[in-house]
């Protein structure tokens, strides 16, 4: 009995349409994000015409040589006769036109398998509850989480609410000019989002009205597998470089679950399901000491088990998708679900789950199943750089909460970049609560400190404070912006900080090369990447994203980007490269009121703008104005976790300008 026989071939079609849709609309925000001005626009990416067929444009997600969705058809065994026109629909014209179409097809139901599929779909709906509780039981320590945030908080402000904070408190009343917002797309952020959890509106679309919860359930579990089953090996001409789960993948998935009506934690119990059933199945074929096999009969045995999760198999072996799945966290879990999943997917059975669950509490288990996932070295934390690059010499990831080694099947990385110890890489990051697997990025500690520092010292100088008096930084921002001569003393006042912030920069724009490295070489698994980041950190990403552009052609590995407070100038750096590795949401968080990053900027800013004080006009970038959150550059510090609360980082695209829905969210 495999999971896909849940689906009738109708609803199987349905679905993989749906999945194309999704992925080709998910193309499309990556330039008009929901909301933008320009979204009733042609619904194609800019770079394609608006008559074109897909065929000719090879750039286009859904497009075959894509690697995306053709793997996909193939997995919900789709006629290949209606590939290319499912393609042609999904690419051709917008999505609204035929997203309520789908669902219906959907919601239909087959007489003759109804009351067999109902309990399949049932029983598979309740295991997905059961994970999904379970992964929320595990947040319960959210709330001493906050207070060790609040505690962290008041130290520093007693170290860094000084004159900087004094000053803007005394420019209370006085806005910084900044340049007109050209693109409508930036506001404070209290006013950005609506404050739902959900992109869906309050009155749900007819045809999500006619699919039960278990139907929708069984459908995100069906193309969850097919996206991490897709080996798109048959085609040489693909231009995906990688296997398994794609940022992109992941995209589209998110949006399919917004239409859906589905929360995404949801989806995120159902990413866990399947590592799970994929971590079991190699323990079971462990334990029958199996022979070799081909690689088709592999493949042929995955689908008929309906697991197709979390490895794709190739030359007879399991490709990469996590860094390591079993650990005793999920011991319990797995065999809790040992009955349900046992007879969902009976190529492993009960007995398989319970063998696999036995081995994810011992740390001798869980190595071996990690290993046998093909994870690069020991993951992100064992990682060691086979070389470095220029000067940079250190660059080390820190494990965040306790979602390690529990099957996420994506992973968040966070980089700060203004810190007066080696805490302040980690601290600001952990009361943060979410379901990815989380990195703390700790990068040239030194070297950061000492510019830290050297700011902070300036800031609380006297000859800094009698300027401030003078009401000299009130001025600061507008100077810059505008291209003018600054002041002969402030001038001065802060030369000494510019040698420590050039040796900063370079740092980080070295960071960013060796951050690149590391995603390309796998050692995170093959598992899309959130990237956020504030200050200095902001500029690694960035950099990092840049990199990427050099030797890669789509956003396979980069789901979201967040740059908080970024010293990155406008106008001669390569937005638009960067913008597109990235699959999802890039968002820029600046303060107009941040003249401590304008001082520190100063030297090679003038007339091409910041980033972390102003918008960016650059299509599919949101600009998020945080300037009433932030009192001072440092408190990046301490309210970042407060700005991607306020993000809504979980929604596909949260719903900005206001109370303006968009049917179907398209």
């Amino acid at each position: 009995m495999a999971t896909t026989s849940c689906l009738t071939p109708t609803q199987r079609y349905a679905a993989g349409a749906l999945f194309a849709l999704a992925l080709h609309q998910a193309q499309v925000n990556q330039t008009r994000p929901l909301g933008s001005d320009d979204e009733s626009a042609d619904d194609r990416p800019s770079s394609c015409g608006s008559t074109d067929s897909v065929a000719n444009h090879p750039d286009l997600w859904v497009h075959e040589l894509s690697g995306l969705v053709r793997p996909v058809f193939r997995f919900l065994e789709i006629e290949s006769v209606a590939w290319s026109g499912l393609e042609e629909t999904a690419g051709s014209s917008p999505a609204k036109h035929h997203v309520g179409a789908f669902l219906r097809l959907l919601a239909e139901e087959n007489d003759g398998t109804t009351s067999q599929n109902s309990d399949q779909e049932l029983a598979l709906s309740r295991a997905v509850d059961a994970m999904w509780r379970s992964m929320e039981k595990s947040s319960e320590s959210s709330e001493s989480k906050k207070e060790k945030h609040r505690e962290y908080e008041s130290e520093c402000r007693e170290k860094c609410s000084t004159a900087e904070v004094q000053s803007n408190m005394e420019a209370a009343g006085v806005k910084t000019q900044v340049p007109p917002k050209t693109d409508g797309d930036s506001l404070p952020i209290e006013d950005a989002v609506d404050g739902s959890s959900s992109n869906v509106d309050e009155n749900p679309i007819e045809e999500v009205m006619m699919l039960s919860y278990q139907r929708k359930v069984t459908a995100l579990y069906v193309l969850l597998s097919a996206c991490l089953a897709d080996t798109h090996a048959d085609n040489k001409k693909c231009t995906r470089k990688r296997k398994g789960y794609d940022a992109r993948h992941r995209v589209a998935l998110r949006l399919l679950a917004t239409w859906l009506d589905v929360k995404w934690i949801k989806v995120e119990a159902i990413e866990t399901m399947v590592a799970c059933s994929a971590m079991a199945l190699a323990k079971t074929e462990e334990l029958n000491e199996e022979q070799p096999q081909s690689s088709d009969s592999k493949w042929a045995k995955w689908k008929r088990g309906g697991i197709i999760g979390a490895a794709a198999l190739t030359g007879g072996t399991l490709m990469a998708i996590t860094g390591g799945l079993a650990a005793p966290a999920i011991a319990a879990g797995l065999g809790a679900l040992a009955p349900t999943l046992g007879t969902l997917i009976p190529v492993i059975g009960a007995s398989g789950f319970a063998a696999a669950a036995g081995a994810a509490g011992t740390v001798a288990g869980s190595v071996a199943v990690a290993a046998s996932f093909g994870a690069a070295g020991a993951g992100l934390t064992g990682s060691k750089m086979a070389r470095r690059t220029g000067n940079v010499d250190e660059f080390e990831f820190r494990p965040l909460g306790e979602n390690h080694n529990q099957g996420r099947l994506a992973v968040e990385i966070m980089v700060s970049g203004f810190v007066f110890d080696k805490e302040d890489f980690v601290r600001p990051w952990e009361g943060q609560d979410d379901n990815l697997e989380r990195y703390a990025l700790q990068w040239e500690s030194k070297n950061l400190i000492a510019v830290s520092t050297a700011i902070q010292d300036w800031l609380t100088s006297r000859i800094a404070m009698e300027l401030m008096k003078q009401g000299a930084m009130l001025t600061v921002l507008s100077t810059l912006l505008a291209a003018l001569a600054w002041p002969v003393t402030l001038l001065a006042a802060t030369d000494f900080i510019d040698s420590k912030w050039t040796i900063a920069v370079d740092r980080s724009d070295k960071a960013g090369r060796l951050l690149a490295e590391v995603l390309l070489k796998g050692f995170h698994g093959n598992r899309p990447v959130t990237l956020v980041g504030y200050s200095l950190g902001a500029r690694v990403i960035f950099k990092c994203l840049q990199f990427l552009a050099e030797t890669e052609n789509n956003a396979e590995l980069v789901e979201r980007v967040v740059l908080l407070g970024a010293p990155i100038s406008i106008k001669d750096e390569k937005w638009g490269a960067a913008r597109k590795m990235v699959a999802g949401r890039f968002v820029n968080a600046y303060s107009t009121n941040d003249w401590t990053l304008g001082v520190a900027f100063r030297a090679s800013l003038l007339t091409q703008g910041l980033a972390g004080i102003q918008p960016i006009d650059v299509p599919g970038i949101e600009n998020v104005d945080v300037t009433d959150l932030i009192e001072g550059h440092s408190s990046y510090l301490w309210t970042t976790q407060r700005i991607i609360e306020l993000l809504e980082l979980d929604a596909y695209y949260p719903v900005f300008r206001g109370s303006k829905r968009i049917e179907y969210n398209v």
